[in-house]
């Protein structure tokens, strides 16, 4: 069945770019963290700088990796939900369930392994510059070298095809358990159903993120920067919850801008409210990035700037332990913008590649070039705002427990340009992606995008 899984990768080679995308980045990243670690064996480091290290690998490099995990298995589950009209006319004519599960877990399987590999030199290179910041702020001593060995390559290696797989195995059993017609059905319309296994999980991620908030604002009251623990990951377990449920979110949002779209928006609005209806869950694919890179961005950042006015308050100079976790904060906001920023492109640009046909039936019934961009354009502004408010009260878990745990102040001490500037970034990178795409899409006549 690989040689099977092998022909399909050659015919939907742009179908997977995005899977291979997401994977390779996730390895990366996933053996950068990881061989701070190596580096804290192999260069014999103690006391502090043996400590930093490690917490840089265990604490951010562990919300790295569930973060990467989340992704890849969103990109995979995406992958295969545009490919069910392909799985419907391979049961047409006789492969079994388990043939139809083998090559898409070969395929995953494959991906997996040739992303880790290629992820080797970029998590080096990586890994050297997060120990230049740990030299460069004093953490860590200059002559402590940097090493990258076993533990990043076995782990980078091992969550990366582990996550591949498993996510493979749960597409599969989904897109081969069901007949042929209702593939074909679920083909032409996607309208993004939540699964019972797909709520359960969300409500468990939405737990854990008032639990945290919870013990952020009574546990630790009173404990100074210690309540980071608690409240810095709150925004992460939010923001997954949420982002599992955005195919319902997508779908009452469409529900309540129906009307004003249409009349508003004319024809455009009609199309994007059309789309919208038919293939919610593609488009809840994209708000997903949106919500984790607002969410976790504005909720580390305004986390910091509460922890930086608290100590301006009580007239105190940093500790070397106060520049350590605020390195930390950078590090996690920076990587999470660039990787979430990265996989929101590469969402995107996955997700309309795959309407081409649907933009050329669209053409051919009557509606111009102008009319497609235009609903596009109306759908990426609906997604932009969809995400940017989720993201925002996914930060909420964070910044107001923090704030109120301690500067017990439930004002934010971040300021609006900061949060104006995250939202701005979604925006464009949405909207530019959207465009750019769309506008290559359309490029191929009408008539043989419809036959493709």
């Amino acid at each position: 069945m690989f040689g099977l899984a092998i022909r399909s990768l050659r015919r939907r080679a742009s179908a997977f770019t995005a899977s291979f995308l997401a994977m390779f980045l996730g390895s990366a990243i996933i053996m950068a963290f990881a061989s701070m670690l190596d580096t804290a064996s192999a260069s014999g480091a103690t006391g502090t700088a043996e400590e930093t290290l490690t917490t840089m690998a265990t604490v951010v490099g562990g919300w790295g990796l569930l973060l990467v995990v989340f992704a890849v298995t969103s990109m995979l589950t995406l992958s295969v939900r545009q490919r069910a009209a392909e799985t419907a006319l391979l049961k047409s004519v006789g492969a079994t369930p388990g043939q139809l599960a083998r090559m898409i877990v070969g395929e995953a399987a494959g991906l997996a392994g040739a992303a880790a590999l290629l992820g080797i030199v970029p998590a080096m290179l990586i890994g050297r510059g997060l120990l230049g910041l740990l030299h460069d702020t004093g953490q860590v001593p200059a002559g402590i070298g940097y090493h990258f060995g076993p533990v990043a390559l076995s782990m980078g290696t091992g969550v990366t095809l582990v996550s591949a797989v498993a996510a493979a195995l749960i597409s599969a059993r989904r897109a081969t358990r069901v007949r042929v017609a209702e593939s074909m059905t679920a083909a032409a319309t996607d309208r993004g159903r939540l699964g019972r296994k797909r709520i359960v999980f969300a409500v468990l991620f939405l737990f854990l993120a008032v639990g945290e908030a919870v013990v952020t604002v009574t546990v630790m009251d009173g404990k100074g920067s210690d309540a980071m623990a608690t409240s810095g990951q709150a925004d992460i377990f939010a923001g997954i919850g949420l982002s599992l449920l955005a195919p319902a979110i997508v779908r009452r949002v469409t529900r309540l801008l129906g009307r004003p779209l249409r009349a508003l928006g004319g024809t455009a609005g009609d199309l994007a409210i059309s789309t919208m209806r038919h293939r919610t869950g593609a488009l809840a694919s994209a708000v997903t990035p949106i919500i984790l890179f607002v969410g976790i961005a504005v909720g580390t950042v305004f986390l910091q700037a509460a922890e930086n006015a608290a100590t301006d308050a009580a007239g105190l100079a940093k500790t070397a332990e106060q520049k350590s976790i605020e390195t930390l904060n950078f590090v996690v906001t920076g990587m999470v913008v660039l990787f979430t920023a990265i996989m929101l492109v590469n969402t995107l640009i996955a997700a309309t590649a795959h309407r081409r046909r649907e933009f050329g039936q669209t053409r051919l019934a009557g509606a111009t070039p102008r009319q497609v961009l235009g609903a596009v354009a109306v759908e990426s502004a609906v997604l932009t705002v969809t995400g940017v408010i989720c993201g925002t009260v996914a930060a909420v878990f964070t910044v107001v427990p923090f704030g109120l745990a301690r500067r017990d102040s439930l004002v934010p001490d971040g300021n609006l340009p900061t949060y104006l500037a995250v939202v701005a970034l979604a925006a464009v990178l949405t909207g530019v992606t959207a465009h750019g795409a769309t506008r290559r899409a359309i490029r191929v006549p009408a008539v043989e995008a419809a036959l493709r």
